[in-house]
């Protein structure tokens, strides 16, 4: 699984960031100080860095230097907007540099684009018998696209992502719709039963009591 360290001083904004990633099947980690984030990418592997420039401790264009030393590509997001910012940051060796506010189509769009320039993205993942081209979003089967509605291909998405692993209904529900659960909702229960509907999935798709939900996948001998 892909692994995306961001590194943002604001948690609402880190915290949106990652869930929007999470949707997508990325795996990601919080950092909300330069120190800690340097402290962080010498014990843990990262395949790419979202980093804001105003930061404590250390700034992004000090993590920027130490990124290169890792080999691990970066994606400056920040509110400083001027062209002299922006073409410092590119100069330095910057992949990409996206401007505070911004929308999330287009930072996923963004880290999808650097994430195959380094070929780390998986655009096609096979699970259940379905292909799921993450480029196209589309999903099918035998050479026939499958009909999902967004949320759906999210929820497969997310499955695929975290397969034979129990997935609590709290967990989908923030991961694919945002927000927190209240546990009367019906949301996540219904567009399960959806999509093992139209996937034919009935049997690899399995509830577990008081928890929710497991994609049941076979390994591979």
């Amino acid at each position: 699984m892909i692994s995306i360290c961001i590194v943002e001083d604001e948690p609402p904004i880190a915290n949106l960031i990652n869930m929007s990633l999470t949707k997508y099947g990325y795996n990601c980690t919080c950092v909300y100080d330069g120190l800690d984030a340097a402290d962080l990418l010498e014990h843990e592997h990262f395949d790419l860095l979202l980093l804001d420039i105003m930061l404590p401790g250390a700034d992004g264009y000090e993590l920027l230097e130490y990124s290169k030393t890792l080999g691990i590509p970066v994606i400056f997001i920040t509110a400083k907007c001027n062209l002299d910012d922006r073409v410092k940051g590119l100069r330095m060796g910057a992949e990409d540099y996206i401007v505070k506010p911004f929308e999330i189509v287009e930072l996923v769009a963004r880290v999808q684009v650097v994430l195959r320039r380094f070929h780390k993205l998986d655009e096609r993942i096979e699970v259940c018998g379905l292909v799921i081209d993450t480029a196209s979003m589309t999903v099918s089967r035998g050479g026939e696209t499958l009909p999902l509605t967004n949320k759906e291909y999210e929820l497969l998405l997310l499955f695929a992502a975290n397969p034979n692993i129990a997935l609590y209904r709290e967990t989908i529900y923030e991961r694919v719709w945002g927000g927190e659960y209240d546990g009367s909702s019906r949301t996540v229960d219904l567009h399960v039963q959806r999509l093992r509907k139209k996937l034919g999935l009935e049997k690899e798709i399995q509830s577990i009591s008081k928890v929710g939900y497991r994609l049941a996948v076979r390994k591979k001998t």
